[in-house]
């Protein structure tokens, strides 16, 4: 991909400044423990400025908000209260996380609906406050029994590099019934810019268990670019969904061990941090 050139925060650039950015890419998924299994997807996301939704329905006809069309971005697929827009929901997390004053923007990486249908494992939001800087994610996880969990992560100092940003959760919400619970997420991250990469590494003590990378580069939205989308990616949405559960088929015949799903947990978590989690090495982005 054309990113590979980027290697830091600097070179990538601020975040893009229109209501939506289209970024398209590829998402990559390497079991590694106790056997390997790895796949790879063609896919786009949709990066959204929350306070900017009314311009996002303006921006092409084939793109709609909160109503149906081809492609569609609806606030009730990443709320959690009835009536609440997207912006009250992002600002009550954070203000519970410790954020003294609501951010200056936030943008939501997510996948839309195509022809009416989408499911996102992870959705992302980015809040940044009036400088510019990052100071806060979000990291909005579902599975596929209709659960989620919002891991809020303020970005700490010490969380920040000139390569990106670098933070670790406890594992809270069962996602593959693949994997045990009593795991942790370390999550790397190239912020917005020229591209976007976000790369989950979950493990167990010094172990890594599974890596799952996105990385993807920015295209201005528009007619022209929408088109081309649903004519490279007519079933996308479908086929992530689809994708997981014949991924799940080909573990189980592997001999991957299966793990009963524990009772929901809360649906956001807000500490939990461990600032320069050690990291084992894996070389994936290589191979994409």
């Amino acid at each position: 991909m054309k990113d590979n050139r980027i290697t830091s925060m600097a070179e990538n650039g601020p975040p893009p400044t229109a209501a939506a950015t289209l970024y398209s890419g590829k998402v990559m998924h390497q079991r590694l423990n106790p056997f390997d299994h790895r796949f790879t997807y063609s896919v786009f996301s949709l990066l959204v400025d929350v306070d900017q939704l009314a311009a996002l329905g303006r921006m092409s006809c084939l793109l709609s908000v909160n109503r149906p069309g081809p492609l569609s971005f609806w606030e009730r697929d990443h709320g959690e209260n009835e009536g609440e827009t997207l912006r009250q929901f992002a600002d009550r997390l954070l203000a519970r996380a410790g954020l003294k004053q609501p951010a200056a923007r936030i943008l939501l990486l997510a996948y839309p609906r195509m022809f009416g249908y989408v499911f996102n494992p992870i959705s992302t939001y980015f809040a940044y406050d009036a400088s510019g800087s990052l100071i806060a994610i979000i990291y909005a996880v579902r599975n596929t029994f209709g659960e989620r969990h919002n891991y809020v992560a303020p970005v700490l100092p010490e969380e920040t590099s000139a390569a990106g940003i670098r933070q670790s959760r406890a594992k809270m919400l069962h996602v593959s019934p693949f994997m045990e619970m009593d795991l942790r997420y370390l999550f790397r991250i190239l912020p917005p810019g020229k591209t976007v990469r976000l790369r989950i590494h979950e493990t167990s003590g010094n172990t890594a268990l599974l890596a799952a990378t996105f990385q993807g580069d920015a295209t201005t939205v528009n007619t022209a670019a929408l088109a081309k989308i649903l004519l490279r990616f007519p079933l996308m949405t479908m086929k992530v969904i689809a994708g997981i559960h014949w991924q799940a088929v080909k573990l189980w015949c592997k001999g991957a061990r299966f793990h009963r799903s524990p009772p929901p947990p809360a649906t956001a978590s807000f500490g939990d941090a461990i600032v320069g989690a050690s990291e084992p090495v894996v070389n994936v982005e290589a191979r994409n």
